[in-house]
């Protein structure tokens, strides 16, 4: 589109993800919930077995005492035996169980982003276009990959980790407060040490690897941009210059990933040394208290278990609390999507098939139909003619930008209108607002005599043909990108779409015809190919209104000539809106309006516009660029 639009502030190079706070932790967990809670009684079979896990963990160690103290010490070798299955049993309990809610959570967690993903497209249908103006395609993209696959990963493991570590903490430490309150002095003091560790090394490598994703966004942005430029790279010699800038991008990225990953690295190694020297403090305290309190050995030793145990959980549970906040920072975005306010759509005008009687009278018709009308509310029909009319329009993009001041026109049934102006003059617009793109900021459009506001926009658009210059083709075969103009049209039907656009040839000379199958917007057809299945796509739709956007803008002057003929078969009886840099192929038209900064400045049919020696005179003599 031609009019500048405002775009957001994400684009190729923002962060693709990265440690981020949610603004409204509250907010977001509510609405999570409110997914996972499809699953509660799932939820509550995951939270008994991590309860019971954490109590077989924590219980197959505190079996050590009595090993030590009645079996291993007095040789009591058939209670070693018995004790020693107990262990076994418990463990094993311990392990069904962790697979378990491991299992579980993976249902749970792929239930819950199944359905989030499936709303959060679902609301994109319902979201203005404005929306996609001011959110690149990257960032919403990011929506659907980075943010709930980031999510699925923390409800499938992180959850669970964290609260499993929790649980593994606060068994361990009553335990240990249990067996001896001195030594657990021991332990306070290095519990202490190890959270001043993380907090201090958990703070800058928290910074350092929000600037590694910085420069991951920005390298892989770069990389972006490049693969889709790398014809104009060639074509002007620029393959050192592309290097040299992805040379500075990677040498910021290795800067970045390197300190962030050096502090994250000296975290495990620093808790592994801090916890080696409160075993061995332990060891010292415990063995004093042994032999001057008389500590048991059984529980000695299941101290200095517990004591390797005691340290997991606080490492596990930091790591996961700086995954879970990124978690529910994108979880945020992801709603704040859902939550957008949708396309307004108060219109109660439907569009109907409809039968003619003897007498002319219109009835609704359930099967076969002669034509189409408009519903209103009251049941009464009105035929639909493709009667468009603007009156004193005035429509902006952005508060501060004015794009249409003003702009009133009529297109009778059957008539070919035209827009020609330079680039951002409002031609685009117009059919935008035609198609209530766009909501006008005041002013009138009507449609047969009824404001466009007051017809579904569904039905509106139903009854609109467009052929828009930037043709988009989808994954699947040559027919089924021409029926996406009418989903149950039949072969015959596309056949004969195809043959009014005089496409037909060039496809009954792909490999499969019609059946050819075809990927990435259909790189491998010309783009003048793609134009004209774009053109036979509005065709198979038989609309009443067509409007072409520079529709044959990508066909070369052979090809043009060969398709007139089916274009002006097409634009038989339905009224026409055309935009073209070609003004050969608006010749024709009854009218031509010449547009200027959003207004019009000149209107009349060719010859008028050609003896008024104005604006039209100078583009089509060439005096003037059109762009």
């Amino acid at each position: 589109m031609a009019e500048v639009r405002r775009r957001g502030p994400h684009g190729p190079g923002a962060p693709r993800g990265g440690f981020q706070k949610p603004k409204n932790m509250r907010k977001t967990i509510g609405a999570l919930m409110r997914y996972i809670g499809r699953s509660k009684w799932l939820l509550v079979v995951v939270t008994v077995c991590l309860v019971l896990n954490t109590v077989c963990s924590i219980g197959g160690s505190y079996m050590l005492r009595p090993l030590i103290d009645e079996c291993i010490v007095p040789g009591n070798y058939p209670r070693l035996a018995r004790t020693l299955a107990m262990m076994a049993g418990i463990y094993a309990c311990a392990a069904l169980l962790s697979y378990s809610y491991s299992r579980i959570m993976v249902r749970v967690s792929q239930k819950a982003t199944h359905a989030i993903r499936r709303d959060l497209f679902a609301k994109m249908q319902q979201l203005p276009l404005n929306y996609f103006d001011t959110h690149t395609h990257g960032e919403l993209m990011s929506r659907y990959t980075n943010d709930i696959d980031t999510l699925n990963e923390i409800l499938q493991n992180g959850m669970v980790s964290l609260i499993s570590g929790i649980l593994t903490f606060v068994g361990v430490v009553a335990v240990m407060l249990y067996l001896s309150p001195l030594l657990f002095l021991v332990t306070v003091f290095s519990l202490g040490l190890m959270l001043a560790v993380i907090m201090t090394v958990g703070k800058r490598s928290r910074r350092y690897f929000m600037a590694q994703q910085k420069d991951l966004g920005e390298i892989n942005g770069y990389i972006e941009e490049m693969i889709e430029g790398q014809k104009v790279i060639k074509v002007f010699n620029h393959e050192a210059k592309a290097k040299e800038g992805f040379a500075r991008r990677n040498e910021a990225y290795r800067r970045s990933a390197t300190n962030a990953h050096s502090f994250a690295g000296a975290m495990m190694p620093a808790m592994g040394n801090i916890s080696h020297i409160n075993y061995a403090l332990t060891c010292c305290v415990g063995a004093l208290l042994s032999i001057a309190m008389g500590l048991d050995l059984g529980a000695l030793l299941l101290y200095l278990q517990y004591t390797r145990q005691v340290s997991q959980p606080i490492g596990q549970v930091s790591q996961q609390v700086n995954n879970i906040l990124a978690a529910i920072a994108g979880a945020e975005r992801v709603f704040e999507v859902m939550e957008t306010a949708p396309e307004v759509d108060e219109g109660s005008v439907i569009l109907v098939n409809v039968s003619h009687g003897a007498d002319g009278s219109l009835t609704e018709a359930g099967g076969r139909s002669d034509g189409w009308a408009w519903k209103k509310p009251d049941g009464q029909l009105e035929p639909l003619r493709g009667d468009v009319r603007f009156q004193d329009v005035v429509f902006r993009y952005v508060p501060e930008k004015t794009v249409l001041h003003g702009i009133s026109l009529y297109a009778k049934p059957g008539q070919k209108i035209a827009f020609v102006g330079s680039t951002g003059a409002g031609k685009t617009t117009i059919t935008n607002l035609i198609n209530r793109f766009y909501e006008i900021e005041s002013g009138l459009i009507t449609y047969d005599g009824i404001d466009i506001r007051d017809i579904r926009k569904d039905s509106l658009r139903r009854s609109l043909g467009i052929v828009l210059q930037d043709t988009h083709l989808f994954t699947g075969t040559i027919a089924d990108n021409i029926r996406y103009g009418k989903l149950d049209a039949s072969d015959e039907e596309i056949r004969a779409a195809a043959r009014l656009a005089n496409a037909d040839t060039f496809i009954s000379h792909l490999p499969d015809g019609y059946d050819t199958w075809i990927t990435d917007d259909g790189g491998s057809l010309s783009q003048g190919e793609r134009q004209l299945l774009a053109i036979a796509r509005a065709a198979v739709a038989d609309p009443p209104v067509l409007i072409l956007d520079e529709a044959t803008s990508s066909i070369d002057t052979r090809t043009e000539k060969l398709i007139e003929r089916g274009m002006d078969r097409l634009m038989a009886n339905r009224t026409v809106f055309v935009i073209a840099h070609r003004l050969s192929t608006v010749r024709n038209a009854k009218a031509i309006m010449v547009l200027e900064q959003g207004e019009i400045i000149e209107r009349g049919d060719h010859d008028d516009l050609i003896a008024q020696g104005g604006k039209y005179y100078q583009l089509y003599t060439g005096q003037a660029e059109l762009s």
